[in-house]
């Protein structure tokens, strides 16, 4: 059976990559198309998808659903439609006197790479498939889609549904577990992009490199959130509680932890337990409120309170209607707020992806900022107060692949802004400009003019004054 999925798949990339050179150039209108036509699929079929993830969670909002991954990714279609024509603007480049003089010309040229390669995974399982495809068609690109085993049924429909809105030779998803997921990271595509965990990208980065596959990275970590001083704890505590609680905390952008002034943890964790308050008086029977995507993940998360318990942490749970959820299976799992943490516990170790929030304090800002940057460069980076002096200090000694000041998250659902992690968060980037440059080969074209430029510069032997000439120009 896997070797049957391997023959299919790598046919597959072989039609895919004969129609992309038989096609070439492709006109611009082709692209849009594709864009089109996915948009449209997602517009005419999104409800059906927000319902199916819906039942692969056990419960997820609908409205969440058609937020965060059905409109998100209509609005990253809508944007490469808008923006493409000057993304792919060949640029004029300059050239070193006195060639330019003598009509020599220089461009970089925005190319397609080919076949990419796009591994989705379950937190987002629509979101995080089509937003990339958007821009992999607007660079002219074909696609291979395998999207994650967790939320099959998501996936099953997705096949389905981009089998009847393209050719294979567009587009095609090949489902399946590991296995599959496997013999896919190790075709040899154009490109590659992976959204998932870290442990598991260092595996798909290494199945590429036999191909010398160039790869995309959207991975995660532990994004901190800083509390300075200046912040209004009542209403940062919403928007980090909305941020964790969204999908049940399993965003890769969630705010990992909290670190707060010492002299004011608990009002910054007060401020947390009223924003859940606030948007979810109950949490059993609410729809507005997800699962936990599989009982694997959801013990896990438990055990992650458990070692911390263990180990002298404290643990206050927000259970605003105080139910009852030993007595259910409907995965659901109410904040866990972990204080007196330390580094030996697995909750300040792992990606948490999850409804738990630890929290450390700090006598100044540096001993928060050191810390940061004395572990992995995370996915996301939040600062909260109205002292800009002290903003810009975090920023500007802190590095993460992005930053949402006074809010959380916030930065990825900018269409203009780069997405994408730093070293252990992630490698390369999409969205905007940059998504389109990242599944494009920037190809350099210098245009010689008649001239005999070579016997000019003295580049041609025999060498003598000619050419020493032009070393002395260069090295002035």
């Amino acid at each position: 059976m896997a070797d049957d999925r391997k023959l299919d798949m790598e046919q597959a990339l072989r039609r895919q990559r004969s129609a992309f050179n038989a096609s070439r150039p492709e006109p611009m209108s082709m692209r849009k198309d594709r864009i089109k036509r996915a948009i449209a699929l997602l517009k005419e079929h999104g409800e059906d998808l927000a319902k199916t993830m819906s039942a692969d969670f056990g419960n997820r909002s609908i409205q969440q659903s058609m937020l965060t991954d059905i409109a998100s990714s209509v609005s990253a279609g809508k944007d490469a439609l808008k923006y493409m024509d000057r993304w792919a603007r060949t640029d004029k480049r300059k050239v070193q006197f006195p060639l330019g003089l003598l009509g020599a010309k220089a461009e970089v040229r925005y190319e397609p790479k080919g076949v990419i390669g796009i591994l989705s995974p379950w937190n987002f399982p629509v979101q995080l498939a089509f937003s990339p495809l958007m821009q992999v068609f607007a660079a002219g690109n074909r696609a291979m889609i395998k999207p994650s085993e967790f939320t099959e049924r998501t996936s099953l429909l997705m096949a389905q549904l981009v089998e009847k809105y393209f050719t294979p030779d567009e587009v095609t998803v090949f489902t399946g577990g590991p296995e599959v997921a496997s013999v896919f990271s190790s075709l040899p595509f154009d490109h590659l992009v992976f959204t998932g965990s870290t442990p598991t990208g260092r595996k798909v980065m290494e199945a590429a490199s036999a191909n010398l596959v160039p790869v995309t990275l959207e991975l995660g970590g532990k994004s901190p959130v800083f509390m300075g001083r200046s912040a209004d704890f009542a209403k940062a505590g919403e928007r980090i509680a909305l941020g964790k609680m969204m999908n049940a905390g399993q965003i890769c952008l969630a705010p990992d932890y909290m670190y707060v002034p010492e002299d004011k943890e608990s009002e910054a964790i007060a401020g947390v337990s009223q924003g859940v308050r606030n948007m979810y008086p109950t949490l059993l029977d609410n729809d507005d409120y997800g699962s936990i995507v599989s009982d694997r993940h959801f013990e896990r998360l438990h055990g992650l309170v458990e070692d911390a318990r263990e180990k002298g942490a404290e643990i206050i749970e927000v259970n605003p209607a105080d139910e009852n959820f030993s007595n259910t299976n409907s995965r659901k799992m109410p904040l866990k707020i972990i204080r007196n943490v330390s580094d030996d516990m697995k909750v300040m170790q792992e990606e948490i992806f999850g409804p738990v929030l630890p929290v450390m304090t700090y006598k100044n800002i540096d001993q928060a900022i050191d810390y940061v940057n004395e572990h992995d460069r995370p996915l996301g980076l939040y600062y909260f107060g109205e002292d800009k002096g002290e903003q810009e200090q975090v920023l500007t000694r802190t590095i993460s692949g992005g930053v949402t000041t006074n809010d959380v998250i916030f930065h990825v659902s900018m269409e203009d802004l780069p997405f994408g992690g730093v070293g252990p968060s992630g490698m390369g980037s999409y969205h905007a400009v940059e998504g389109f440059r990242e599944f494009s080969h920037a190809r350099a074209v210098y245009h010689q003019p008649k001239i005999d430029i070579a016997k000019l510069g003295g580049f041609k032997p025999p060498y003598g004054k000619a050419i020493e000439k032009a070393i002395a120009t260069m090295m002035k």
